[in-house]
């Protein structure tokens, strides 16, 4: 790869892997010269010719000649390059030359793939190295991950494969542009730098807290993880226009930027070497002499060094620490695992070198071993202890939890506060590296702007370092990531400091290109906010709301947390949903305990609390815990089991669910829940405290404050306990609350997967079905249109008390009122043209799944609620509860679906007489046209033979109650009820 680069860009006078200029394809230029007899004797010693003439005049006998004869010019030349880029071409007698393929001449080669991939154009960058790079690891990469899943932690093998990343081009840019290129410009304000960075932001105010610089020299500049190079490669360009503005002779200048400016820290040999030939490239592209001077780039890979402790005895100094300077030899063990995170006691450095250097090994080869492996671990150390002007890095990302003991353990003792991800220890590291007034720029995940975890670290950075920009990036940098940012700070804290932060996105979910999201930055109109840094201090937490208002900051700081006022926890992990959770109409509904106080022989299933999807007021109480014997076999799975605030169930609770898609919103649950892990939930005494809490979650402000303090998607106990206590108390608040519980509630009923359901709201009218529809959906815009002026009411309530911005006053957008029968809310992925169209196809669908459950017995025309829902129901059990029906269950529990009319009481049948029985005999006809044109079908029987069966599975959320029996051919199929199913009920079918 590094040969082919050369030979594209001109740098080997011949062709060492391609072929002659003008040729895609072919034998490399180098051995069709040879054939010619020109053979370079600066590059290739005598007696190598001589074998390869040997060879190709067949004077000396090969199976094959000419390949012998390339790998002999092949190893040549890279031994001939070795005096330029030692990191990359070996020298006489590496093994590695032994490693060339015997094939090299073929056409599926390495060397001919090679030519192939490596075009002209693409060679133009010195970037593609570390594209290749990225592909070269990618398979590895993917084997770590799979490890990860299987619960493997990642050790030094493990570690440069997950955590490496490439950066693409204008987040370098931006990276470097903010951190070496402000730093020039606050010393030099009148350069012309600041004409070729396209993505430098300016500063907002004259800065005063910055590193005086004299002069081009000084500017040391660090990659503590620089992978493949691509931040020092553009660094490199940068500071050449440095030294050519200050009037630097060209000719030197690659000299210099090498040999005062760029260095470079990696734990990856491949890397390392690749960061170190993409700088000579760099070097070379400017000085075309470059590799006569013999400059090598300072890229360190970090190497694991041991000691005995005899020969730690003789490094160790008299009179000195032996406890630190031990620690100072023992410190790079494991450089390979800890890399740049190793923090060398600068004050010993000087000693220990005078030390080392006053040996002499007298001939002792053991001791000429341990002097050079003390010069290498003091080489390392120098790296690692100075201060630098700049520090810009890619980190790499690990969360702990995929950490290996060794890396975990050293984590916890080093980095206390950022322990939680690599990245955020690089962080850490990054701050250290730079000198007072320097700057370090970093992209990252984003999770630690906000996450608890991670508040410490967050509050300590902001409290030594100044954010000068950042770039919040969504998704879609690094591919599917979970969400990146890049950002520049300046070593040294100024609570006067202003920063400029862009919100590169629109939805924080959506993936997008990185292209994308580089034209949102060039759109300078774009989501830009100048925000002081004290603003984000005041937050809880520190968290790096950057969008934040005033009046909401104040509100932080005025109302004070809400944790402090109430209780709150999640709830227990089973670690076997499938063993202990079901949906209530899994099971008999006699089985399921609804008074905690009860006796618990009366059942010993429970309404479980499972958090779900995106409603507000009341809801989501779709599950069943398996409590018998008070969870006896819960307690006993502990620990695989995590039985958290169990005190607490059986307490009525305001919840909201863990994963928040959009913003966090509130419901409440009665004292007859328990409640799990994803059921974040708080506990007040009083019940006006509870409606108040209800109210909050569920405010417009609340709603953007979430997202100040988490924006992903979870909403965290610490994220409500950070909450501003912003509580209504006025004398409309219980009203006003109890009124959209009420709604909400009333919602529910026409569910039928509610367990609540009283009827269907369309059956409980006679007459015409589609102006039983049209009467249904008229009474629900009403309590639509009520409920969103009550939430008006209560955004306008809270925000009026708090005085907080406008907008939060605001009513709910019509796709905000959380009610299955609005429209707008249950079809809201639709064109808002198609929504009502939906809502009455919706009602259709809800309507035949009733009419199904009455030929059933589970429902009845005549008392609203379940009828027959316990295992072994029975015909006389419905008629005990329904002595003379209107419509009347089937008798044999066996209803047939077939493509025609072959029996009386098959589906289709029984539909018939449920549209007359419900709706009246002179509305039939018209009713179950109504129902054929609103389901899209022909013919009624078409829907029945062909879809109903999926709809009821995709209904009962792939747990139907009704179990379909099909003959082989599908020509006879019937379904049965569950809970009247017996042993002789196949024998019916």
């Amino acid at each position: 790869m590094a040969l082919r680069f050369l030979d594209i860009n001109g740098f080997t006078g011949i062709g060492v892997v391609s072929p002659q200029a003008g040729v895609e394809l072919g034998q490399p230029e180098v051995l069709a010269e040879a054939k010619r007899g020109n053979i370079d004797p600066n590059v290739v010693g005598t007696k190598t010719r001589e074998a390869i003439a040997a060879l190709l005049n067949g004077t000396r006998r090969s199976e094959d000649p000419q390949g012998e004869a390339y790998a002999l010019l092949l190893a040549e030349n890279c031994r001939y390059r070795n005096r330029a880029m030692p990191f990359m071409f070996e020298r006489e007698g590496d093994y590695t030359e032994l490693l060339i393929p015997a094939n090299v001449l073929a056409d599926d080669s390495v060397l001919n793939r090679a030519v192939k991939v490596l075009t002209t154009e693409v060679c133009r960058d010195v970037e593609v190295i570390g594209w290749l790079y990225q592909f070269y690891i990618s398979e590895r990469k993917d084997e770590v991950f799979a490890g990860f899943k299987k619960n493997k932690k990642a050790g030094a093998d493990e570690i440069p494969a997950a955590t490496q990343l490439f950066t693409p081009h204008w987040i370098v840019r931006y990276l470097v542009e903010n951190s070496l290129g402000r730093l020039w410009m606050l010393n030099r304000p009148s350069s012309q730098l600041v004409d070729q960075m396209e993505y430098y932001i300016a500063p907002v105010d004259e800065e005063r807290d910055y590193l005086k610089i004299n002069g081009p020299e000084e500017l040391k500049v660090v990659d503590p993880a620089c992978g493949s190079g691509h931040m020092l490669t553009y660094a490199f360009d940068l500071l050449y226009a440095i030294y050519e503005e200050e009037g630097y002779a060209p000719a030197e200048i690659p000299r210099l930027i090498l040999t005062n400016n760029l260095h470079g820290v990696e734990i990856d040999p491949r890397a390392g070497a690749l960061a170190a030939f993409a700088l000579t490239m760099k070097a070379r592209a400017k000085q075309r002499t470059f590799f006569n001077k013999q400059v090598e780039p300072k890229v360190c890979v970090l190497e694991p060094i041991t000691f005995t402790p005899d020969e730690i005895d003789v490094l160790l100094t008299r009179g000195g620490d032996k406890h630190a300077e031990s620690a100072f030899w023992y410190q790079f063990k494991h450089a390979d695992v800890f890399g740049s995170l190793i923090g060398p006691d600068a004050s010993l450095m000087a000693r220990l070198k005078q030390h080392i250097a006053q040996h002499d090994n007298g001939g002792d080869i053991l001791l000429a071993n341990l002097l050079d492996r003390a010069e290498r671990v003091l080489l390392q150390a120098e790296y690692l202890s100075q201060r630098y002007s700049v520090v810009v890095a890619n980190p790499p990302y690990m969360g702990s939890g995929n950490m290996g003991s060794i890396l975990s353990g050293f984590a916890k003792s080093q980095y206390p506060e950022s322990k939680s991800d690599l990245m955020t220890m690089f962080i850490d590291r990054a701050a250290a590296l730079v000198r007072s007034g320097g700057v370090f720029a970093m992209i990252t995940l984003s999770a630690w702007m906000f996450n608890q975890d991670t508040a410490a670290f967050r509050k300590a950075l902001l409290g030594r370092a100044s954010i000068s920009s950042l770039l919040h990036l969504g998704r879609g940098i690094f591919g599917v990531d979970y969400g990146t940012v890049a950002f520049s700070a300046t070593l040294g804290h100024d609570e006067r400091s202003v920063g400029i932060y862009r919100k590169l996105y629109n939805v924080f979910s959506a993936v997008r290109t990185p292209d994308e999201i580089r034209d949102l930055f060039l759109d300078h109109a774009h989501a830009s906010y100048v925000v002081e840094q004290r603003a984000l201090e005041s937050l809880p937490g520190g968290v790096l709301a950057y969008w934040v208002d005033w009046e909401v900051a104040e509100a932080f700081r005025r109302c004070g947390p809400i944790g402090k006022r109430y209780p709150s926890g999640n709830g227990i992990t089973t670690s076997d949903n499938s063993r202990f959770l079901r949906y209530w109409w899994e099971v008999s509904v006699a089985s399921v305990r609804s008074n905690p106080a009860g006796d618990p022989a009366s059942g010993h299933w429970i309404p479980i609390n499972k958090g779900g999807p995106y409603r507000k007021w009341s809801g989501n109480r779709e599950y069943v815990l398996d409590w018998r014997d008070d969870g006896k076999k819960l307690f006993d799975l502990r620990p695989i089991a995590t039985m958290r605030n169990v005190d607490k169930f059986f307490r009525a609770s305001i919840s909201w669910s863990d994963v928040s898609i959009g913003s966090v919103v509130g419901r409440v649950y009665g004292a007859e829940y328990a409640f799990d892990a994803s059921a974040n939930s708080v506990f007040p005494e009083d019940e006006r405290d509870s409606y108040a809490i209800l109210s909050l979650l569920n405010s417009r402000a609340v709603a953007e404050i979430s997202l100040l303090l988490n924006p992903g998607t979870h909403f965290k106990i610490g994220n409500f306990e950070a909450l501003p206590a912003m509580l209504r108390s006025d004398a409309d608040l219980f009203d006003d609350v109890a009124q959209l519980v009420r709604i909400s509630d009333a919602d529910l009923r026409t569910y039928e997967l509610d367990r609540t359901f009283m009827r269907d709201q369309v059956a409980r009218l006679r007459g015409s079905i589609s102006e039983s529809i049209a009467c249904v959906q008229g009474g629900w815009a009403q309590e639509i249109e009520r409920a969103s002026e009550l939430e008006q009411k209560n955004n306008e309530a809270i925000a009026k008390r708090e005085s907080l911005p406008p907008r939060m006053s605001l009513a709910p957008e019509a796709e905000d009122v959380t009610l299955r029968n609005n429209p707008d809310f249950e079809f809201r992925k639709f064109d808002r043209s198609l929504r009502v169209k939906l809502d009455v196809r919706a009602k259709v669908d809800d309507l035949i799944s009733y009419a199904v459950g009455c030929m059933f017995g589970r429902f009845s025309l005549d008392t609203p609620g379940l009828v027959l829902a316990n295992e072994g129901s029975t015909v006389q059990d419905y008629l005990a509860k329904v002595p003379s029906p209107t419509f009347a269950p089937d008798m044999d529990n066996v209803i047939p679906i077939v493509d025609g009319d072959w029996f009386e009481d098959d589906i289709v049948a029984r539909f018939r007489q449920f549209l007359r029985a419900a709706f009246g005999e002179q509305h039939f006809e018209e009713n179950l046209r109504f129902v054929t044109e609103s389901l899209g079908v022909k013919d009624v029987r078409d829907y029945f033979a062909k879809s109903f069966y999926k709809d009821h599975v995709q209904r009962y959320k792939r747990r139907p109650i009704y179990w379909l029996f099909s003959s082989p051919k599908g020509s006879f199929n019937a379904l049965i009820y569950m809970h009247r199913y017996t042993g002789s009920s196949q024998l019916r079918v």
